[in-house]
């Protein structure tokens, strides 16, 4: 089945029902929604001539347009690349150039960054509301292309933090479990609902897309075009039983707001991405109340692993509820999910080792990669390259990426235990721990720090916390944390940062 049949019954069923909004007004009903993409998919295929399985790039900041490209582009046929608004153009050069797209729809601006950059494989570059792509949405309206489910609707290019980013192929199949599972497992949607994407439609907040149309919810655009606490808490005021997808740190940020907000208007504020730390969920859960659930996902099994829902996060009176508030919860109904050794045997409760998953929701490979495709793909299991443990109950907590694991003295640590202990002093705002290599132990634990804290201090309360081999041995305090369009640290850099301090002299 083609994803694109879910906008076409939503036209008939929902037609007159909000489907699309900016700020506080309805841009498009369901039936205009519905029209206006049937159109744009008769002109991809009649009047730009493109096959089923071509590739169509949008690489464009949140706006109304993005809901109707990505289901024009589906309705045809076609495999949609979303790529970040905030990359450079010579980064966007090589995805349209890697994914062998031969048509790119850009926002105003991000057209003239691209140019430079475009690959002769691209044979148009549209200016999303430009003339042309004004002409396009003119054309004859055409019927849903079939295709078969396994058939490639996205390619998710990762984030690329340690060399070129890939391409996870998601199938039509892919997309619908990870649809299932948002309504199943995270966030029921009932008709009318809303979902407000503050953060990128190109990545975990345009997954969502599609349980709000099969469901005839409303996809809301802030009309700044970014996140700002007031417009969203606003924004929550307005539209009914609103939801939002969310990086820990933009949750951070809402938290931190003196803006008013009602939390009753609030149906779910989901956050993923990056783990959050267990200070700052309980902020957050002091603030907004029942309202929060966690996902933990890759691209590569999109936003679908496990997830920690309201109910968990909420229940204060269960023993273990400190504990399950550092966790990813346990796993999404449509996956399997292990932690294994090295050869891929499963570790009992307690074991940290790497968490593989299993699923129709997982990516066919890595476009165009047969070598990371077969690296990561292994006997239908996904080798994520986290680091976690499950507890007895099913709950799995994350330690860290395999790479960013510490190894001092024959010992593993795992940086976020380390990084939970301090962020509870409260002159730490934020924290990264890394290893820096040193001849006697191997390495030893380094802290990146953005607060006012004395040494000392940060010293007594780990040796009150933790193991004293844990303790980090230099605490570095900087102004901001090198982080990623995405709000993820990247401890590449801070090691890179790191090294260069070590030539220098500390």
């Amino acid at each position: 089945m083609n994803v694109a049949v879910w906008l076409e019954r939503a036209g008939k069923g929902f037609g007159d029902r909000p489907a699309v909004g900016e700020g506080t007004r309805v841009v498009l009903d369901y039936a205009a929604l519905a029209q206006r993409a049937a159109r744009l998919a008769g002109a991809l295929c009649n009047d730009l001539g493109l096959k089923p399985g071509d590739r169509v790039a949008v690489v464009a900041k949140n706006s109304p347009d993005y809901v109707t490209l990505l289901h024009a582009i589906w309705h045809a046929g076609l495999a949609a690349v979303p790529a970040n608004a905030k990359l450079h153009g010579a980064e966007l050069g090589y995805i349209l150039e890697h994914s062998g797209a031969r048509v790119c729809f850009a926002s105003a601006g991000l057209d003239d960054a691209i140019s430079p950059h475009a690959p002769k494989s691209l044979e148009r570059l549209i200016r999303i509301g430009g003339k042309d792509h004004g002409a396009l949405l003119k054309a004859d309206a055409v019927a849903v292309t079939q295709c078969d489910a396994d058939a490639l609707a996205w390619l998710f290019y990762t984030s690329g933090t340690t060399g070129k980013p890939k391409g996870a192929m998601l199938t039509h199949r892919s997309l619908k479990e990870a649809t299932y599972a948002y309504a199943a497992d995270v966030d029921p949607v009932a008709p009318g609902d809303a979902i407000l994407h503050a953060a990128p439609m190109s990545h975990g907040s345009g997954l969502y897309i599609m349980a709000h149309v099969a469901l005839g919810g409303v996809n809301v655009v802030p009309e700044s075009g970014s996140f700002e606490p007031e417009e969203i808490f606003g924004l929550f005021h307005h539209w009914n039983n609103a939801s939002m997808f969310a990086a820990p740190t933009m949750i951070k940020r809402l938290v931190d707001s003196d803006a008013d907000c009602d939390p009753s208007r609030v149906r779910t504020l989901i956050w993923g991405g990056a783990p959050m730390y267990v200070e700052d969920a309980l902020k957050a859960l002091d603030r907004f109340g029942p309202r929060l659930a966690q996902i933990y996902g890759q691209g590569e099994s999109p936003m679908t692993i496990t997830t920690l829902p309201k109910a968990d996060i909420a229940r204060r009176d269960h023993p273990r509820w400190r504990e399950r508030l550092g966790s990813v919860g346990r796993a999404y109904s449509c996956v399997d999910v292990i932690v294994a050794d090295s050869e891929g045997r499963p570790l009992p409760p307690g074991e940290a080792g790497e968490i593989l998953v299993r699923g129709d929701v997982l990516m066919a490979g890595y476009w165009n990669n047969p070598d990371a495709t077969a690296a990561s793909l292994k006997d239908g299991w996904l080798w994520t390259g986290d680091v976690g443990s499950f507890d007895d109950d099913g709950y799995l907590t994350l330690k860290d990426r395999s790479k960013d694991v510490i190894i001092s003295g024959g010992s593993n640590i795992y940086p976020r235990e380390v990084e939970e202990v301090l962020l509870e002093h409260g002159g730490v705002r934020e924290v990264s721990v890394i290893g820096r290599p040193d001849g006697e132990w191997g390495e030893v634990v380094v802290a990146y720090v953005v607060g006012e804290a004395a040494p000392g201090e940060l010293d007594a309360l780990c040796l009150s916390k933790i193991a004293r081999f844990k303790r980090p041995k230099d605490y570095v305090f900087i102004d901001a944390l090198p982080k990623n369009n995405y709000g993820k640290i990247l401890k590449t850099e801070l090691r890179q940062r790191d090294a260069g301090r070590a030539e220098g002299g500390r």
